[in-house]
């Protein structure tokens, strides 16, 4: 009872922060100049994190099994492991624009989870037979760490395709207007280039695209090293699932839906990483791959989920 009501306070203190946190997240993107409400945003973060914390370990302990047996518990989970990834970026020299991509993904996952929409998986149960293993801790504790790093790296790799197509836009409206200027006199252009170079050479634009060149490697180095991470957990977490499945169900492998659609995800990302190794299609091009992969693991994570069948369907909604 004392578990219950405990994870009952925890449940609406975390939900009501993160409407907090959501209206502060809204106005720092609008207002960037107040750094005390991005101070009250950051430490929103953190007691949000501290709610979600003492919920898993109310769960664990009320239940004596890491609480990842259903779609609720994982949900939590991955929302508690989004916000680690942010604090990771947040911390390692407050790189706040790294962060600000991470911070709504915690949001809004914690959110959907504490908002009452999944209110009939609240309640865990004893754990089917083939769930009562060790392997359980290792196994989609390293998954669901895996897709929150693998999510978290393909926004990264989202957020760098949206400006450097904002920065070709500008590329393609600059050589429209040289276009332009070659219907003047030779000495006519000649003059007004030499006047415009002065007056770019102290333009605010330049600058802009000096810190827009910058904040694109900063996606690109950080997007690489955290999906890199992922992948690690991903391959860790179908390694002991296969192991797993040995001991549970006398086969390594059996071509569930949740198993081929992970594999098509490690699959994906193994592509990015190979793409990596070429310093030609590193950027936007294994960004696109980057993107592919992010809409892969919501269908490996919710779309299997939907259909509620094969040897998973007791991570399912219904």
């Amino acid at each position: 009872m004392i578990f219950s009501i405990l994870e009952h306070i925890l449940t609406h203190i975390s939900f009501s922060t993160v409407s907090v946190v959501i209206t502060l997240h809204l106005i720092t993107l609008l207002v960037n100049e107040i750094v005390g409400l991005y101070n009250s945003f950051e430490k929103g973060m953190i007691v949000t994190f501290s709610c979600i914390t003492g919920l898993l370990v109310t769960r664990w302990i009320y239940w004596k099994h890491l609480p990842l047996s259903n779609l609720y518990e994982s949900l939590i989970f991955l929302s508690w492991s989004f916000y680690i990834i942010h604090m990771i970026l947040y911390l390692k020299k407050k790189k706040q624009n790294l962060s600000a991509i991470t911070a709504p993904s915690a949001i809004f996952t914690q959110g959907f989870v504490t908002s009452g929409l999944l209110t009939e998986m609240h309640q865990s149960a004893i754990l089917v037979p083939a769930l009562q293993s060790q392997w359980l801790m290792m196994h989609v504790s390293m998954m669901v760490l895996g897709y929150a790093a693998l999510l978290c790296g393909s926004l990264l790799s989202v957020a760098l395709l949206i400006i450097t197509f904002q920065k070709g836009i500008i590329k393609i409206f600059d050589k429209s207007k040289q276009l332009l200027t070659e219907s003047f006199f030779f000495g006519e252009i000649q003059y007004i280039n030499e006047k415009r170079n002065i007056l770019q050479s102290a333009s605010p634009l330049y600058v802009r695209n000096y810190y827009r060149s910058q904040l694109i490697e900063q996606l690109d180095h950080w997007s690489y090293r955290v999906i890199s991470l992922g992948f690690l957990f991903l391959t860790i977490g179908i390694l002991s699932g296969a192991v797993w499945a040995n001991e549970a169900w006398g086969s390594y492998w059996n071509w569930d839906p949740k198993e081929t659609w992970a594999f098509i995800t490690w699959t994906v990302f193994a592509i990015y990483l190979h793409i990596r190794t070429n310093n030609n299609l590193q950027g936007a091009n294994s960004a696109i791959v980057a993107f592919i992969g992010f809409l892969i693991i919501w269908i490996c994570y919710f779309g299997v989920n939907l259909l509620g069948i094969g040897l998973h369907s007791y991570g399912s909604f219904t």
